[in-house]
């Protein structure tokens, strides 16, 4: 049995449906992160399991006990903020102590006991030198991390996270993100993230819960999440730039595509009539060249980005404009001919009604470039 379980959790608000039939499993000491776009339902996912949210349905199972209907307090989890949630007129050692201070009579602690305990997570954090100052004089970054050690100091069974680094500037966040995973790996604590940024996804998580329109839509490493999107939405909500996504028709002997047709191998043509479907291919896995090549694409160049010691170029194709990532200096201007390899064995198809990910026809894709 998962550390937590949420089973098959619904929440709505009014009319809108915020969480519709969540299940997930979280094991001992997993960094987990739920990711997707403003209002797919992560954050009201996130504090049903605080208990700062009741569900309307289904339960919140933690180390096999039912939560749903416990207090926060009585969940023994810690919690962090995307705006700190701190408080101005107390120092950082107070800020750190405060959620101690209130509870010291049920946890038996004594004052001493609290100075020990705030000391021990202010120097795991860096903070030692600050604990006399306000929160108002510290930088944001400081404050991110003051908001970790007052999570921390409760020695929570489960550490939860709500966009705790998007009020941090681009620089520090990524140097941040380090320390946070460094140290939820030596702490080993179970830990429930929120994001919409895909790179925090995919650096930060051992898994991925990709979330939209508030269901859970695919569950992963990051690597599968990226390398196999069970949904055409995963394959074009993460990567940076996302996946190509090309209108084709799935005959019984080939893939019409815009610009290029699939010859589909004998073994294929039995199995499929006609169906409307998408070819989706990472940006990197398109080879472009400024001169003919035999097999390549002929296209159009339609924008140059210069992304320091790479490129990524927007081709042309029939209707669709196509991104390639490539290192190579083209001696071609916009407008003028490109072409382009688009290496099928990467590629993935889904179907155009339900968006899902067609396994078979994705492997006969392959099969036949293989």
């Amino acid at each position: 049995m998962s550390f937590l379980q949420l089973v098959n959790i619904t929440k709505r608000f009014g009319k809108t449906m915020a969480v519709d039939n969540v299940s997930l499993g979280i094991d001992k000491g997993e960094f987990i992160v739920l990711l997707g776009p403003s209002g797919c339902g992560k954050t009201t996912t996130l504090r049903i399991i605080a208990g700062l949210e009741l569900p309307d349905s289904g339960k919140v199972v933690m180390e096999g006990r039912d939560v749903t209907y416990l207090e926060p307090g009585e969940r023994n989890v810690g919690m962090v903020f995307q705006d700190y949630a701190l408080y101005p007129h107390m120092t950082v050692f107070e800020n750190i102590a405060f959620p101690l201070d209130v509870n010291k009579r049920k946890l038996g602690l004594s004052k001493k006991d609290i100075e020990e305990r705030v000391l021990s997570v202010a120097r795991m954090l860096g903070l030692e030198e600050l604990l006399d100052r306000k929160v108002t004089q510290l930088s944001g970054g400081q404050q991110q991390r003051v908001a970790l050690a007052r999570a921390l100091v409760k020695e929570p069974k489960i550490w939860l996270m709500d966009e705790p680094l998007s009020n941090i500037d681009a620089l520090l966040r990524v140097q941040v993100r380090a320390e946070l995973k460094k140290l939820q790996m030596n702490l080993g604590i179970t830990t429930v993230y929120v994001t919409h940024d895909q790179v925090e996804a995919l650096t930060l998580a051992d898994r991925v819960a990709v979330m939209n329109k508030g269901r859970v839509v695919q569950v992963g490493a990051p690597r599968e999440i990226y390398e196999n999107p069970s949904h055409v939405f995963v394959a074009t909500f993460v990567g940076s730039p996302p996946m190509n996504i090309m209108e084709c028709k799935a005959l019984q002997d080939r893939v019409e595509c815009p610009g290029f047709s699939i010859k589909m191998p004998e073994e294929a043509r039995v199995l499929r009539g006609e169906t409307r479907v998408y070819l989706g291919i990472r940006p990197e896995h398109i080879e472009v060249f400024d001169k003919p090549v035999t097999g390549a694409i002929e296209g159009r160049l339609f924008l140059k980005e210069t992304l320091g010691s790479e490129q990524l170029i927007y081709i042309q194709l029939g209707d669709v404009v196509l991104k390639a990532r490539t290192a190579k200096e083209l001696a071609v201007g916009i407008g003028e001919q490109i072409f382009l390899k688009l290496n099928m064995t990467k590629a993935l198809v889904f179907d155009r009604e339900t968006g899902e990910l067609l396994q078979e026809l994705s492997e006969h894709v392959k099969a036949a470039y293989l």
